[in-house]
C-alpha cells in the first residue's frame, strides 16, 4: 500500500507577511513549492524568491524550492491575467500543459508530501496551484490536498 501524501496550497496575496508564515509554521510545512513562473512578485514583498527563501528558512524552517515547471506558460498566463481571459478557457489549456510536461513523472513524489504549493492567488478556486495539487492527487491517488487560506 502507497502512503499517503498530504499536500497543502496557499497564496500570498491578502496576507501579512506574520499571517503566512504563521499559518505554514502552524500547518507543519516542510517545504515550499513555488510553481509561479515569475518568482520575483512586487505583489508582497516578502514573498521574492530570494527574501522569501531567507524567511522561510529564519522563521519556520521550511526549505524552499522552485518548481516553474508546475507554472503555466507566458502565453497561457498573459491570456487569462492581461486579456482578461476566461477561467473554462484557462483550466483546460493548463491542465493539457501539466498533462504534456507529465508532471506526475517528471517530479519527485517525495518531494510534496508535507509541502505546500505557493502562488500568489489569495483563494485557490481560481488559481493553477489547486489544478497541479487535484492533477497529482489523480495520477498518483492517496494525495491529501489541503488548503490554507
Amino acid at each position: 500500500m502507497t502512503e499517503s501524501i498530504k499536500l497543502f496550497t496557499i497564496g500570498f496575496t491578502k496576507k501579512s507577511a506574520e499571517r503566512f508564515f504563521t499559518k505554514l509554521k502552524n500547518a507543519g510545512v516542510s517545504r515550499v513549492l513555488d510553481v509561479r513562473l515569475n518568482n520575483s512578485s512586487q505583489l508582497a514583498g516578502f514573498a521574492k524568491k530570494d527574501d522569501l527563501e531567507f524567511f522561510l528558512k529564519s522563521i519556520a524552517d521550511i526549505e524552499y524550492i522552485h518548481l516553474p515547471d508546475l507554472a503555466p506558460t507566458q502565453d497561457i498566463l498573459t491570456a487569462y491575467k492581461r486579456e482578461k481571459g476566461d477561467w473554462a478557457v484557462y483550466e483546460p489549456k493548463f491542465l493539457d500543459l501539466m498533462k504534456r510536461r507529465q508532471i506526475e513523472e517528471s517530479t519527485r513524489k517525495e518531494l510534496f508530501d508535507g509541502a505546500c504549493l505557493l502562488c500568489s492567488e489569495d483563494k485557490p478556486h481560481h488559481c493553477h496551484r489547486r489544478l497541479v495539487a487535484e492533477y497529482l492527487a489523480e495520477k498518483w491517488g492517496n494525495v491529501e490536498v489541503v488548503h490554507i487560506v
